[in-house]
């Protein structure tokens, strides 16, 4: 069985992420160095990180519509890629856990150890530019106010999640917890089942 000690301690992924967003080259593949299950999770955060960035762009207003379907293809790869990361960290772990005896009252978790990882990549992408929001010289008071505000509350969210995690994790290791893989099975990115692009 593989040490899970990384992922038992939440704060270690919190730290991982927090320290790719603060590397001005991030999102670069470049950048991730590490093989194995933090390797994996470090794609989810690249992934996600990718996906943020086109999101913003796909909001602007003064550039030509082909720059926004540009955006919205990069999107829906990245969404996919995201995905198919997701599904990458719950294998690795469920691969590395296959020799634990189920206890006869274990409970199925609804969600996957993987989205609960990639939720906290998320929390930590809002918690990031959220904390860029209240270091703004260009905005009122109140708009400092009300983002500090947001800023402690997706830290608490952040923190309550890790505290899940390693919850499930802990009881994973025992045989007391597990989930399954159900597959995302995204229609609308496959030319097969997507009647949009099978019938053009």
């Amino acid at each position: 069985m593989f040490d899970i000690t990384f992922i038992k301690d939440s704060q270690q992924i919190h730290r991982l992420h927090d320290e790719f967003l603060q590397n001005p080259a991030w999102p670069s593949l470049d950048l991730i160095q590490s093989d194995s299950l933090v390797k994996l999770i470090s794609m989810n955060h690249f992934y996600n990180t990718s996906l943020w960035n086109e999101e913003d762009l796909a909001r602007r207003k003064k550039v030509s519509d082909s720059e926004i379907a540009n955006n919205k293809r990069q999107i829906d790869h990245f969404n996919q890629q995201r995905n198919n990361a997701i599904e990458d960290i719950d294998e690795f772990i469920l691969n590395n856990f296959a020799n634990v005896k189920l206890q006869s009252n274990a409970s199925l978790n609804s969600e996957t150890a993987g989205s609960m990882i990639d939720r906290m990549s998320i929390l930590s992408l809002k918690i990031f530019h959220m904390r860029l929001q209240t270091l703004r010289s260009d905005v009122t008071e109140d708009h400092i106010t009300q983002c500090n505000k947001k800023l402690l509350k997706l830290i608490e969210q952040r923190i309550d999640l890790g505290s899940c995690l390693e919850d499930l994790l802990n009881k994973f290791s025992i045989g007391l917890a597990y989930y399954k893989i159900y597959r995302q099975f995204k229609m609308y990115n496959d030319p097969k089942l997507n009647p949009q692009i099978y019938n053009e």
